[in-house]
């Protein structure tokens, strides 16, 4: 799934065959790297670096790249000028639908075992992702005038992101703040930041994924609840030193990631 975020900012812009071998590349010398550091006993796992369900390794890495990528080719023919809409709402729903069931086993089944943490791991899956498609919904309606179909599922996606992190390791309450934040988070990147530095993100895998890996990052420091998982205790629990792990992880990846 990692490369694949990072195709969504490179749309209309790659031949296929540049592509799979962008891919081989990627995935080698920029993914394998950091998921060592974070799961493979590297030196975020030596500092306590918290990474539930990737995001460090999959959503700060494949925005950073989408980010990089992006910029390096260009924008599209027209962008700016044209309407770039979804062909269809109706698919673009039916994805992030697809997305959130598929995401329970993403992240509940990074526990690798069925046991409570698995299931607190749904459950606040669950629960931050309706909470960040609400507050990106209306947002939007305040902002813009009108709510969307688009930006709901938008939001949805952005807190699914932003729990990533922190799915096993926080309680439902925290999950409700990560998502609000996150819906918020997502639609000031994709509506405002993305627009202010004038790249062409197609599917905005920066300000979707990358940004809001970053806040899920974030708030694993502010919220890891060792109630949940025993020796995960952020800021909120006694333990300022994890939200200072955290920012070094998040530096350390989107630096190596954008240079790699």
């Amino acid at each position: 799934i990692s490369i694949a975020i990072v195709l969504g900012s490179a749309v209309d812009r790659m031949k296929f065959s540049s592509w799979i071998l962008f891919t081989v590349l990627w995935v080698t010398f920029v993914y394998a790297p950091v998921c060592n550091w974070a799961w493979g006993g590297g030196w975020m796992h030596h500092i306590g670096a918290l990474d539930f369900a990737g995001g460090n390794v999959v959503h700060i890495n494949a925005g950073v790249s989408g980010l990089i990528l992006a910029l390096m080719l260009g924008k599209r023919k027209g962008y700016g000028k044209e309407p770039m809409i979804p062909s269809s709402v109706a698919f673009t729903a039916l994805g992030a639908g697809l997305l959130w069931f598929g995401w329970f086993g993403f992240n509940a089944g990074s526990e690798l075992a069925a046991d409570g943490v698995a299931a607190s791991a749904f459950l606040v899956t669950n629960t931050a992702a309706s909470m960040a498609g609400l507050s990106w919904l209306f947002i939007e309606w305040k902002i813009s005038g009108k709510p969307t179909l688009l930006g709901l599922a938008s939001g949805a996606i952005a807190g699914l992101v932003g729990i990533t992190p922190a799915a096993g390791f926080v309680n439902m309450p925290a999950s409700l703040i990560i998502g609000a934040v996150a819906g918020v988070f997502g639609y000031y990147s994709v509506a405002i930041l993305k627009h202010k530095l004038g790249y062409d993100d197609s599917l905005d895998a920066f300000g979707v994924h990358g940004m809001c890996g970053i806040w899920g990052a974030l708030a694993t420091g502010l919220f890891a609840n060792p109630a949940i998982t025993e020796g995960a205790a952020g800021l909120f629990y006694g333990n300022p030193g994890q939200l200072w792990t955290q920012i070094v992880s998040i530096i350390a990846t989107a630096v190596f990631t954008a240079i790699g």
